[in-house]
């Protein structure tokens, strides 16, 4: 309905209007657990109050609250009619005064889209588990309020809760009385970060103890928990270890104390996110509890959200953006901070390797879409918001800040937050409030740097240019910036001021070894090297070397030839993940063949010693494969593929976390009669790999691929699910049954994600996933003209979430040809009125396609070269 979708310029006008002193929240969550499904959504009663002040012009305006109905509505005493002030979204307020109380008492609706107040039943025991999800204005779906982050107050939460249950909020428990919990009155915090967890968690406790300098003592409870069906997976204690590191961390540089009293940190289930930083009370995915064996990877993609979150504190809670326009404000820090404390503070000290290799590519894809945008943006309402959580505003703007490190120096930066916190501690700020702290601290102009890298789209390529003398001597080496932001994207960058270092690599050995490194300041089109001039030839010239800057990195002829024979060899892991990065980006830019980087991957990612680069070049291979490879290499270059990661699953050390990830990468790409039976073999304990340990979460890996091929019916999947019969399990089995490769299956399949609202927000996912197989096609191709048919419908009557996840999960993107591309083209041209957040995500998905058939033509042409 219109109502929801909040404006820039209402949020604008009803901040001149009023201030907001206090809420205070009653929610009746004893319905969680009543028997039976009613046919009409369950409900609980929500009561909230909310004192606030006129302090602008005019004795009018609206409260927000998404809810089935109202019971009442009072304001200043005077009741109002509900029937005739809420319309669904907004309760329209008239007869202002300066001083204002409005008491709202509401049936709000429990979710199943991970939206709001969200309630899951656990299959494995029956326990019903709810949590709270709100950003950016889902808030109003548990209580009634004005939903937008510049109108801060403290908050007062109690809660009725079944007997049994444990409840959690951002404020510590003040009182409990039978089944009601009271909680302690909140700093002044935003809407979207308020928070409610409640269930028969398991839950665990520590306490965390600074004393600082002056003297004083800081003590903060930690708790942490999940579902009792998880909790023999719940490694608590490493949780707590990052925890306490991350709080030493910040403390130790951010010199203002951690501010919101206690930290509870809860993982829970068919969660939409990583996690989400509400104060005092953060939520994570239940999937970072692990329940089978994992990479260290994964532990450390766990510890960067930990960070992550726990940086939020200062960067988005303490100090928030005034509107979603500069989410980068908290989002970007929180990102580059995450990395820079799991660096700084814990075990994980390869962490820059990861951000150079992973999260920089989430940036480089999202820079180079037809939806690209500064990192600061123009969000003119909510349904914009919500898409802009995206590359752009975490890992470009995370690098941007890298950049501004190394341009700056780390500790004007430093001192510039500080002052930052200091100024603006439980306020709103905009992009100005940040440089001028910056200015004062650098010295630096950094208007002129926001201009560069701030308030412009696009990403950099940085190439060398290397002359060398009769004897082989560098004569000289220069970096070409190229504005163009890539084949085929929106448009192209300007020229930015890039502070980079460039090394030079010979061969010592069998190694490729750094012998020269210049750092400079590139400037313009052309920059000039000199520092390096006179220096041997070099075998690698590697430009943003140790990843100083954002950019994409080319290579000269020689540098590229050197890397095709000798990748393996560049010792430095850094520097490694730089390269694959650079040559993965050749590959997406339709300038290197699919089969050549599949090549690559062939010959070298068995001697990547970093697990999450691994990972992340089995992804890009995977994708070289499925959509770049010309259609007629597709056969041979998944046998080559498979053939290739049984190989380094058979030399992997046994037991190692690389033979995990080569197992994980085999089952991905298997595809022959052979390889299947060995997975087949696997699961039955009739075939072994010495020391792969097949747990329950690698059983279901295992089984995917068989189903999607035919080999495992329902039968096979429902007898895993009987040794699984878990939450977890339960959303294996929708995958895999909707992976069969039959007609009918995705008929079902489609029906329940498009047709039906029955499926939870995870199950949603997971049907999805199971429904586009890459080695179904065919089977596939009636529904991409059903897709155009139903997107417009499936995004007016589902939540935001639902509709996201359909429009770019259920895109033809297999159908990999000119007619989808016009089929798209075509719906965009007849529904130029359709919301502009859905039709940005149907050009994101048409850019990809056209880039995908680039790419394909390149490969093409590499088969008769």
């Amino acid at each position: 309905m219109p109502g929801e979708n909040l404006s820039r310029d209402e949020a604008r006008v009803r901040a001149e209007l009023l201030s907001v002193d206090g809420y205070e929240v009653f929610l009746d969550l004893r319905s969680a657990t009543a028997e039976g499904e009613e046919a009409q959504p369950r409900t609980f009663r929500s009561v909230t109050t909310i004192r606030f002040r006129r302090t602008g012009e005019g004795d009018g305006t609206f409260a927000d609250l998404v809810a089935p109905s109202v019971n009442a509505v009072t304001l200043n005493g005077r009741e109002l009619d509900p029937a005739e002030v809420f319309d669904g979204s907004r309760i329209a307020l008239s007869g202002l005064q300066e001083e204002n109380v409005l008491v709202v008492d509401a049936q709000c609706a429990y979710s199943r889209t991970g939206e709001g107040m969200h309630r899951f039943v656990d299959p494995e025991d029956g326990e019903v588990y709810l949590y709270t999800q709100y950003e950016p204005a889902d808030a109003r779906r548990v209580f009634a309020d004005f939903e937008q982050p510049d109108l801060k107050a403290p908050f007062r939460f109690e809660v009725a809760a079944p007997e049994g249950w444990t409840v959690w909020s951002n404020g510590a428990v003040e009182s409990r009385e039978g089944g009601t919990w009271r909680f302690a009155e909140t700093k002044p915090i935003s809407t979207y970060i308020t928070a409610v967890v409640a269930g028969p968690y398991h839950h665990e406790t520590d306490l965390y103890t600074r004393t600082f300098d002056d003297g004083r003592t800081l003590e903060i409870p930690l708790g942490a928990m999940c579902r009792k069906g998880l909790a023999r997976h719940f490694d608590a204690d490493d949780i707590f270890l990052v925890t306490k590191q991350g709080l030493d961390f910040f403390h130790d540089h951010f010199d203002y104390p951690y501010p919101f009293g206690k930290y509870d940190q809860a993982f829970v289930p068919e969660y939409n996110l990583g996690a989400m930083e509400n104060p005092g009370c953060v939520t994570f995915r239940e999937e970072f509890v692990f329940r089978g064996k994992v990479t260290q990877a994964s532990f450390e993609r766990r510890a960067n959200v930990i960070l992550h979150e726990m940086a939020h504190m200062w960067f988005g809670d303490l100090v928030t953006m005034q509107w979603w326009d500069d989410l980068w404000l908290k989002e970007s820090f929180a990102d580059f901070m995450g990395a820079f404390s799991l660096v700084e503070a814990t075990r994980f000290r390869n962490g820059w390797v990861t951000f150079a290799n992973n999260r920089k590519a989430w940036a480089y894809r999202a820079d180079q879409l037809p939806s690209t945008h500064p990192v600061t943006a123009d969000i003119h309402d909510l349904e914009d918001a919500k898409l802009n959580f995206d590359g752009i505003t975490y890992a470009k703007g995370a690098s941007v800040l890298k950049q501004l490190v190394a341009y700056v120096g780390p500790e004007a930066f430093l001192e510039g937050a500080r002052r930052y916190f200091k100024r603006h501690a439980y306020g709103n700020t905009r992009l100005d409030d940040l440089l001028s702290v910056l200015e004062e601290t650098s010295g630096r102009d950094m208007k002129a740097w926001s201009r560069s890298w701030l308030e412009t789209s696009g990403v950099n390529t940085l190439t060398p240019q290397l002359t060398c003398d009769a004897g082989d001597r560098i004569t000289e080496l220069a970096v070409v910036q190229d504005g163009d932001a890539g084949p085929g994207a929106a448009g192209s960058s300007q020229a930015r001021p890039h502070r980079v270092a460039v090394g030079l690599y010979r061969h010592e050995g069998t190694e490729l070894v750094r012998y020269a490194r210049a750092e400079v300041d590139v400037t313009g089109a052309r920059t000039v090297v000199a520092e390096l001039a006179g220096r041997e030839r070099p075998a690698l010239v590697l430009v943003n070397d140790d990843d100083l800057t954002y950019c994409k990195v080319r290579f000269d002829e020689g540098s590229l030839e050197t890397l095709r024979g000798h990748l393996g060899s560049v010792t430095d892991p850094l520097a490694r993940a730089v390269c694959w990065s650079a040559l993965w980006n050749l590959t997406r830019d339709a300038l290197m063949p699919a089969r050549d980087f599949v090549g690559l991957v062939l010959d070298f990612a068995g001697r990547e010693s970093d697990i999450g680069v691994l990972q992340m070049v089995h992804a890009w291979a995977r994708t070289a494969l499925v959509h770049y490879a010309a259609p007629e290499w597709r056969e041979e270059g998944g046998r080559r593929l498979s053939e290739g990661a049984l190989r380094e699953l058979r030399l992997a050390e046994p037991g190692s976390q690389h033979q995990l990830t080569w197992a994980r990468f085999f089952a991905s790409v298997a595809a022959t009669d052979a390889d299947l039976q060995l997975l087949q073999g696997l699961l039955e304990d009739t075939a072994k790999i010495d020391g792969l340990d097949v747990d329950q979460e690698l059983r279901w890996a295992f089984l995917e691929p068989l189903a999607s091929h035919g080999v495992a019916d329902e039968q096979a999947i429902g007898a895993e699910l009987a040794r699984d019969d878990t939450a977890s399990g339960k959303r294996h089995q929708v995958r895999c049954l909707a992976a069969r490769p039959s007609a009918a299956v995705k008929a079902q399949a489609w029906a329940q994600v498009v047709e039906s609202e029955a499926l939870s927000n995870a199950l949603v996912e997971a049907t999805i996933s199971g429904f586009t197989q890459a080695s179904q096609r065919e089977l596939l191709a009636p529904y991409a003209e059903k897709y155009f048919a139903a997107i417009e419908r499936v995004w007016a009557e589902r939540s935001i979430q639902i509709g996201m996840d359909v429009v770019r999960g259920l895109f033809p993107a297999l159908q990999d040809d000119e007619a989808t591309l016009r089929a798209t083209d075509g719906w965009l041209g007849s529904h130029a009125d359709a919301p502009p957040a859905l039709r940005r995500l149907v050009l994101e998905s048409r850019d990809d396609l056209a880039r995908a058939l680039r790419a394909q033509s390149c490969d093409a042409a590499a088969s008769g070269s």
